[in-house]
């Protein structure tokens, strides 16, 4: 992995050893369930609870509550923005010994029962006891959609920034090309969440090409790394958009981050166009749940 230029150190995550066994209801937990969840963001706050407002953790913990008929503790592989989507979020909830022996086939159909329209179900998983969506990820995806031109979108109009004009692709792939690897990546974030933390990210990939999906045409700007902060691909997006409408330079994207300062970058793009896509965890980790 390359060395972050003059940047700060990665942000340290606890390794499966440094960690303790979580409690459920005061015992030590015998495992963990792993939700495969996809959400349409449109009409939640974000993921993560916060009071008074419809979020995707509220709704989750309001369904386990009724299912395993106890409080419990929600971990996410990576939390999303209000109006951002997710087609494999996962989700980790430490279980007692009993809570294993659930069959899979009526605890998901449970699930999907006490959850509204806009949250799938898409898949249950066990791992042990010490599993963390969030700690044991070691890539997340993401992709920003754009719908180009004077044609209002169709089936993308929820899930994609409709930008009325063109775009180059093939500068936005220029300019993208120095993302790729572990930088400091200040600009990318927004201002206030970088105050006094580590802002080192490594991206695996930086993608950007020109895709159909259900008959229409969009720009599609693909994201994998380690980790990502706090309006990161958004701002990536925009600054992508800002080289394909022409008003710079594929060069401008590399001067932009080094300047480790969000006011050198291009704008936030709309969160309608993000989709949180999926998570990458090491094999043998994670097993259906029977």
């Amino acid at each position: 992995m390359p060395e972050a230029p003059n940047g700060p150190m990665p942000i340290h995550r606890p390794s499966r050893t440094e960690r303790d066994v979580p409690l459920v209801e005061g015992v030590p937990a015998s495992g963990t369930l792993v939700l495969c969840v996809g959400y349409r963001g449109a009409d939640f706050a974000g993921f993560a609870e916060q009071p008074a407002m419809r979020t995707v953790a509220g709704e989750l913990r309001r369904a386990l509550l009724t299912v395993l008929r106890r409080d419990v503790e929600l971990v996410c592989a990576g939390r999303t923005d209000s109006g951002v989507h997710a087609l494999s979020q996962y989700v980790s909830i430490p279980v007692s010994e009993g809570e294993l022996n659930l069959a899979g086939r009526t605890l998901s159909r449970s699930l999907v029962a006490l959850t509204p329209d806009d949250i799938s179900i898409r898949g249950l998983y066990r791992g042990d006891a010490l599993f963390s969506a969030r700690f044991d990820a070691t890539l997340r995806s993401y992709r920003y959609r754009i719908a180009t031109g004077d044609a209002r979108p169709v089936l993308a109009w929820d899930h994609a920034w409709w930008y009325r004009g063109d775009l180059d692709v093939d500068d936005m792939q220029a300019g993208a090309t120095c993302l790729v690897g572990e930088h400091d990546f200040k600009s990318f974030c927004k201002a206030t969440s970088a105050e006094g933390k580590p802002t080192s990210r490594y991206l695996e990939r930086v993608e950007v090409s020109r895709v159909v999906e259900a008959g229409e045409p969009l720009v599609a700007i693909d994201v994998t790394g380690n980790a990502f902060l706090h309006n990161m691909v958004r701002t990536i997006a925009g600054t992508l958009v800002e080289v394909g409408r022409g008003h710079r330079g594929p060069s401008w994207v590399e001067k932009v981050l080094a300047a480790q300062d969000r006011a050198a970058a291009g704008p936030c793009a709309p969160a309608q166009g993000l989709t949180f896509v999926g998570v990458e965890y090491p094999d043998g980790l994670l097993a259906p749940w029977a």
